[in-house]
């Protein structure tokens, strides 16, 4: 398919509600995906979301609520759901790993392996974190504490079916020097890159034998055991958009994925196990994964057992869902961690949202109410010659769509804060462009042509502007278009009411 483009988010675990951290990931995959929508059409963006919902956290949460495991997972799954139509997340499809096209692929790729002999069974004797639900050896303890969440681990001796990573390591390092864009930024690169350079890959354990687990996908080879979540989860990248024929050949419209957005916690399982399973089956690894940073609260990362999770829904309430959206793909360059606080919210949307470009609509349509009686006057702007000031600012709004596009780019690292910064120059531009001109003051000579043609161009400025914001601030971008879309204008309130601070 020509110009294709398929994204996913990561699959959202469902032992708690959705956070910041889902939401953050979700938005930026939806941006994503609305900027390539604009650039490529509908019919060739594919975006995929969904949940994690097998393992032994699930099983416990769900005997914590009284529940079945399944009707424990409907009912978090509906959370997620109603989370993203809050938030106007255009996902393509959901898929849960609980899900029969799901099941019947996992249980393919595990045939598959088997039958080339990269699945085997042994004797695993080693520390098992059930939290993070990972084996680990003695040396990577700290204070017989899991190293990835500081809990206690216990030791287990079972036999289970285990996948051969080891042997594909010099494989993926000589994939990743050929191919600098498979992992963004730059800082996860150069990690995994040193991973492998200063350790051996060991095998990988694949599954959990079904006396201990049984909540999740059987084994195709062996109804004793299940399916390790990691090896289940990750598949669901090819589950969701393709299947394999009788000769276990795979087959997609859509695959390999241009983009995996993931957080950083979760970037050894995408850039390590990820490609090697992908190998290993004779697939193509996905074009770019990009781990994005944390969202801190008070210096360190928000997580339930710490009380400190913000929920996204109460934000949405408090600062509108663009107001939320903006302030989370502004505040912090894409790959890094940031501090999440109110007060930072409320500067953004006061400053940027309700002064900017909140100001430079509402004057706008306030001017052409006034001046035109609510009709925009018609004036092709592009054949008209303007003042050097305007010229200079004709340029920028030309120049835009391209500038965003190419930020927006494994290149750059998906750099959401410098495409706003862009789109908020020219609005800053067209604000001190009403400054200097003062139309009211061209009314008063009677300058009625190069009024008409001044309020004609902020109209193009604006309706620039919005078309680059649709894909940040969807909401946001349909009500301005509602009021300056068509030849006479529709005024309403202010978009962005200031928020009134003690």
């Amino acid at each position: 398919m020509a110009n294709k483009f398929y994204l996913t988010t990561p699959l959202y675990y469902i032992n708690a509600q959705p956070h910041i951290g889902h939401s953050y990931t979700t938005i930026a995959a939806d941006t994503i995906a609305r900027c390539m929508r604009n650039r490529y059409g509908q019919q060739n963006v594919w975006f995929l979301t969904g949940t994690d919902e097998h393992g032994q956290k699930i099983q416990r949460a769900a005997q914590a609520s009284g529940l079945d495991t399944l009707s424990f997972a409907d009912r978090v799954v509906l959370t997620f759901k109603e989370l993203w139509k809050i938030l106007g997340i255009s996902y393509n499809d959901f898929i849960r790993t609980t899900e029969e096209r799901h099941k019947k692929v996992v249980q393919r790729v595990l045939s598959i392996l088997k039958e080339k002999n990269d699945i085997y069974q042994a004797q695993y004797e080693g520390w098992y974190c059930t939290p993070c639900e990972s084996f680990w050896a003695q040396s990577q303890l700290k204070d017989n504490l899991c190293p990835d969440c500081q809990r206690p681990v216990e030791y287990i001796t079972e036999k289970n079916y285990f996948f051969r990573l080891s042997i594909y390591q010099d494989w993926l390092m000589d994939y990743l020097k050929r191919n600098p864009l498979f992992v963004r930024p730059q800082i996860r690169y150069n990690e995994v890159v040193r991973f492998l350079e200063e350790n051996r890959l060991e095998d990988l354990c694949i599954s959990r034998p079904k006396e201990r687990l049984s909540w999740g996908i059987p084994i195709p080879f062996d109804s004793d055991y299940v399916t390790y979540v990691w090896f289940d989860a990750l598949i669901n990248y090819i589950s969701a958009v393709g299947d394999f024929d009788e000769k276990g050949q795979y087959h997609s419209l859509w695959w390999p994925a241009d983009l995996q957005l993931i957080g950083k916690d979760i970037l050894r399982q995408h850039a390590i196990y990820w490609p090697i399973m992908l190998h290993a089956l004779g697939i193509q690894p996905p074009k770019t994964i990009c781990a994005h940073g944390w969202w801190l609260s008070q210096e360190t990362k928000m997580s339930k057992s710490r009380g400190n999770v913000i929920s996204p829904v109460e934000l949405t309430q408090k600062y509108s869902a663009d107001g939320l959206r903006y302030f989370l793909l502004r505040d912090v360059p894409f790959g890094l961690d940031g501090n999440f606080s109110e007060e930072a919210i409320v500067k953004r949307y006061n400053s940027d949202l309700a002064n900017d470009l909140g100001n430079l609509v509402y004057r706008t349509l306030s001017m052409i109410e006034k001046y035109f009686s609510g009709t925009i006057p018609e004036i092709d702007i592009w054949t008209q010659s303007l003042s050097k000031q305007a010229e200079e600012i004709k340029f920028v709004v030309r120049r835009l769509p391209e500038d965003v596009f190419k930020i927006l780019q494994p290149e750059n690292d998906f750099n959401f804060s410098l495409a706003l910064e862009r789109i908020w120059e020219l609005i800053n531009k067209a604000n001190k462009y009403i400054e200097e001109t003062k139309p009211w003051n061209l009314l008063k000579e009677n300058k009625k042509n190069e009024l008409a043609l001044f309020m004609r161009f902020l109209v193009e400025i604006i309706r620039a502007i919005n078309s680059e914001l649709s894909a940040f601030m969807p909401q946001t971008a349909a009500f301005i278009q509602q009021q300056i879309g068509q030849k006479v204008i529709k005024k309403s309130l202010p978009l962005f009411p200031r928020i009134e601070t003690e």
